[in-house]
């Protein structure tokens, strides 16, 4: 049976990261030894998106995986991790499935998505 899922985030400056994750989103840790810290991130849910999609074919992207955080107040939730430090890709927007910004993540040269959706996201029900 399935407990859990273990996501994996690389990063070139794993220790920048690390502490991003622990000083500035919070999330609580445990170190499994020399550093490496594993972080609790709470209820999950797994989407499956298709690589093609709109009329015609109207879009397509590669094959790749993608780390998303869910808030329920994506205004309150910038401000205040703006206030511990963190900064953002572009503004936020509307995404169709909700209003999202990508966060960027020290040590790495990439961004997570942080999203407040429109739907009912089946790990909070």
């Amino acid at each position: 049976m399935i407990t859990a899922v273990h996501t994996l985030l690389y990063a070139d400056d794993a220790a920048a990261a690390r502490a991003f994750f622990r000083d500035v989103l919070q999330l609580p840790a445990v170190d499994t030894g020399g550093g490496w810290l594993i972080f609790r991130t709470g209820p999950s849910e797994l989407g499956v998106h298709p690589t093609t999609g709109g009329e015609g074919g109207g879009w397509s992207t590669p094959e790749h995986h993608e780390i998303s955080l869910i808030c329920d107040d994506l205004d309150a939730t910038m401000a205040e991790l703006a206030g511990r430090g963190a900064t953002f890709a572009g503004e936020k927007s509307d995404r169709g499935f909700g209003t999202a910004v990508d966060l960027k993540v020290p040590g790495t040269s990439g961004t997570v998505l942080l999203f407040q959706p429109r739907y009912d996201p089946p790990a909070l029900g």
